[in-house]
């Protein structure tokens, strides 16, 4: 071995290169999150997606075929659809993620309150769980939105309080073997105080598993949401969600089939890509191969 070799420092793959082996072997997950990152895009700044006004009407350019001029076609009122769409990602990201939110911050709190209260409280926060279970998601917010009415706020807390359950349920259980264990145990024999025995060593642990939730959650939202504006639920006309566009659309099936398929689509591999991603991300967590 010569003296320059012995000081040749080994060198691996750049990260660019350690990035395409990755998205080579994780293609699904890339292009998951490829197309989740232009849904956000065009949620955040459909401008740069499309120059059309998604609510201006054209009636001499109703029922146009996708085009040139129009790349999704228009609808039964001479709206760019592919405006519509990009402009509906806003509407159906922001209810899906608020409620997804608003699920998942009301049921870490009864689920940690559960599992450490024991006794007469956690029985209440069960049986009330339990109730809540007992009607399916689509049902129990189609009964709120009856008492509360019809809106996107309506329709976001709705949909929030139905999926509550699913996270109380986990990080109860989680925190009822947190408290349990051994280290938590020991920390409470040398004196440190609930408070800090609760943020530092039981709620960490005990919502681990709270954000691949979420993530695998958010497409059932997003479900959820565009089929309670299909109902007309939701956001009202002539507010371009996917769900009330859909709801427009089935009218036109047979002459302007566009119209309909467009949001139906977006609406299709938003969830798959939600679902991929949080599916990996699950598997990655529990140490395995997605």
């Amino acid at each position: 071995m010569t003296l320059q070799n012995a000081f040749d420092i080994p060198r691996g793959p750049g990260p660019l290169r350690r990035a395409l082996r990755l998205a080579r072997r994780e293609w699904g997950a890339a292009l998951a999150c490829l197309f989740l990152l232009a849904v956000a895009l065009g949620a955040a700044w459909p401008q740069l997606l499309t120059g059309y006004d998604p609510v201006a009407a054209d009636p001499l350019a109703a029922q146009l075929a996708p085009g040139a001029a129009h790349w999704f076609g228009t609808d039964h009122l001479g709206r760019d659809i592919f405006a519509r769409v990009v402009h509906g990602a806003r509407y159906s990201l922001l209810i899906g993620a608020s409620a997804t939110v608003l699920a998942m911050v009301f049921g870490t709190l009864l689920g940690l309150i559960a599992g450490l209260a024991r006794g007469l409280l956690d029985e209440a926060i069960s049986r009330f769980l339990d109730v809540v279970s007992a009607f399916p998601d689509l049902l129990l917010a189609l009964v709120l939105i009856g008492f509360t009415g019809p809106g996107t706020v309506n329709l976001i807390f709705a949909l929030g309080v139905a999926s509550i359950p699913r996270f109380a349920r986990v990080v109860r259980s989680q925190t009822f073997v947190i408290a349990q264990s051994g280290y938590v145990e020991q920390a409470r024999t040398f004196g440190l105080p609930r408070w800090k025995l609760v943020t530092r060593h039981v709620l960490p642990h005990a919502i681990a598993h709270v954000p691949i939730m979420a993530t695998i959650g958010l497409g059932t939202t997003i479900i959820g949401s565009a089929g309670l504006s299909f109902l007309g639920m939701g956001p009202q006309p002539p507010a371009p969600e996917w769900g009330a566009m859909l709801s427009e659309g089935r009218n036109y099936l047979r002459n302007a089939w566009w119209i309909g398929a467009w949001p139906g689509i977006a609406i299709t591999l938003t969830v798959i890509a939600t679902g991929v991603i949080g599916r990996r991300w699950q598997a990655a967590f529990e140490g395995r191969r997605g």
